[in-house]
């Protein structure tokens, strides 16, 4: 992997992984259409570490007070009621199904998973299955001509039941194509929750299993076409970009339709499905080149 390849790739890990689009599948395409060797899952996995980097940051503050009330509260029983002690709990819980099933599902991620024809399929159904859930939320906020607005739920209501709920929709990210904050923002908004609370516990549930999955797969990392400078670098840039775009989201989603999203995704996937329908690309572009 070149050094322009490695910056283009982190460029666009950051720039899709907090937005409902999938960065996996960013990154996987925008190689099969560069005419570049599939960067691979391991290479994915890492330059993960940089833009969960930039949740941390992002959200340093709550962080830091869910990991002090819950280690406190280990010794505290008064402090076992405290919101921000549940928080680490329900964090812990919802990061379960993802990694049973990401090392259950190891090879099957790193081989068919990354088929192009899978990864159109799911972003069109995702996208559709975003568009439900964005349409419902958008209904109970603003209510109709004969119904009144519906309150929504908020992080002060999430039980252990939706947090392994939010942990099975982030566990169907481990598909390129899914998104892994599509999935769990869908899972919020069809479990009732508001579009901010949604996407609040989406990026904090993905901190342990993103930051596991990407020191699981240093051990790969300098093998194969990708050295270790450029996926350091890819990395980096990922941070950056990924800090910017997640500020950028955030005070998007609090009064913006996820709409547009929804018809990126579809436009996308059925523009590979023509793609790959015509032999334009092949399904499996970008796994022998190089």
């Amino acid at each position: 992997m070149s050094w322009f390849e490695s910056f283009v790739l982190g460029l666009v890990q950051g720039l899709t992984e907090f937005l409902p689009i999938s960065s996996s599948a960013h990154l996987r395409l925008t190689a099969a259409f560069a005419g570049w060797q599939d960067p691979g899952a391991a290479f994915t996995a890492i330059t993960q570490i940089g833009t969960e980097a930039a949740v941390i940051i992002y959200f340093r503050k709550d962080i830091g007070r869910i990991i002090s009330t819950w280690s406190r509260s280990l010794f505290n029983r008064e402090l076992r009621h405290d919101h921000d002690a549940q928080m680490g709990w329900l964090v812990i819980v919802g990061s379960i199904p993802i990694g049973v099933l990401g090392i259950t599902l190891k090879d099957a991620i790193e081989g068919p998973f990354r088929d192009l024809r899978l990864i159109a399929t799911t972003l069109i159904v995702m996208g559709v299955v975003l568009g439900i859930a964005d349409r419902l939320a958008a209904r109970d906020e603003t209510g109709g001509r004969h119904r009144a607005a519906k309150q929504r739920k908020t992080l002060t209501d999430l039980s252990v039941k939706d947090g392994l709920l939010y942990g099975v929709c982030q566990a169907m990210a481990l598909i390129p194509g899914v998104s892994r904050s599509g999935a769990t923002i869908s899972g919020g908004l069809l479990m009732g929750y508001t579009r901010e609370s949604a996407a609040r516990y989406s990026f904090l549930l993905a901190i342990p299993a993103v930051l596991a999955s990407g020191v699981y797969e240093l051990k790969d990392a300098g093998q194969g076409h990708v050295s270790w400078g450029p996926t350091v670098f890819a990395t980096i840039i990922a941070f950056v970009v990924g800090y910017a775009v997640i500020a950028w989201f955030m005070k998007f989603i609090s009064n913006k339709s996820f709409m547009p999203f929804v018809i990126y995704r579809i436009l996308l996937g059925i523009a590979l499905f023509a793609l790959v329908a015509a032999g334009t690309l092949s399904p499996h572009a970008g796994e022998l080149a190089g």
